[in-house]
């Protein structure tokens, strides 16, 4: 299944004590990029990737997704284009006192009747999905042990299975390496290269390190103050390019 394409058109959105996160943003991502969204904290990185499946209501704009129009759609289409629509959050937002192999399920939700999550009944095709899912990210022995007793890597690769789960065509990743050491965040960024590449499914992710952006990205948007500052492919952030998307004080840090 190929990765969806992304449209975003005069996207604003400003909250109720007046902050303007996000200033009439315009950009599109091709089936099967890998975007990178760059920037400091406060620039509307999280606001914008939540604008695009509304888990934020935007205040005016549009956004599409192989042509629909997600801001015009009612709760019931929501739900379904939702359906196409991984997400891994910076926090893992995982069920913590659950098993590893629940958390994971839990990404079928929106194909499943409820009432399935509620007396944990899951048939034997979703079970054996989710299993293959964490083969994948590399963590199949850990199917019954609890969230809560894992690493944060590790977490973060439940969260990458249980959005595999979905089998989506984009995949929404928020800030998913900001908790974790340099060397596990190559392996998650790794992991979600490998999905990009192999099943062609497109990836908007958010990262603070233009060292990781360079590493992963086939393409860059930088934003400031809620809008885009630059547009291009990574190794175009020159010195002095850096120094306006982050500052004329901040030094370039390396991940390794």
């Amino acid at each position: 299944m190929p990765g969806a394409a992304v449209r975003v058109e005069h996207l604003s959105k400003t909250y109720p004590d007046g902050t303007r996160a996000l200033k009439a943003v315009n950009f599109s991502v091709q089936p099967g990029e890998f975007l990178i969204i760059i920037g400091l904290s406060g620039s509307g990185k999280s606001t914008l990737m939540r604008c695009i499946n509304r888990l934020i209501e935007p205040t005016s704009g549009k956004v599409y997704i192989d042509d629909v129009d997600v801001t015009a759609l009612a709760p019931a289409e929501l739900r379904r284009m939702r359906r196409q629509i991984g997400m891994i959050f910076q926090q893992f937002n995982l069920i913590k006192r659950s098993p590893v192999l629940t958390n994971v399920l839990a990404g079928r939700l929106g194909y499943v009747p409820s009432s399935w999550a509620l007396t944990n009944f899951w048939p034997r095709d979703l079970r054996e999905q989710a299993m293959a899912h964490l083969v994948t990210v590399g963590i199949p022995e850990k199917a019954y042990t609890r969230a809560d007793q894992l690493s944060g890597g590790q977490q973060q690769r439940v969260g990458i299975a249980r959005a595999l789960m979905q089998d989506p065509k984009l995949i929404l990743a928020d800030e998913p390496v900001a908790s974790l050491d340099p060397a596990t965040s190559h392996s998650v960024l790794q992991y979600v290269e490998a999905l990009n590449r192999r099943e062609g499914i497109t990836v908007l992710c958010s990262l603070h390190f233009l060292s990781l952006a360079r590493r992963y990205g086939t393409r860059l948007i930088a934003l400031k103050a809620g809008e885009i500052v630059f547009e291009g492919v990574p190794a175009e952030v020159d010195e002095r390019r850096f120094k306006e998307i982050f500052g004329e004080e901040a030094e370039e840090v390396e991940i390794r």
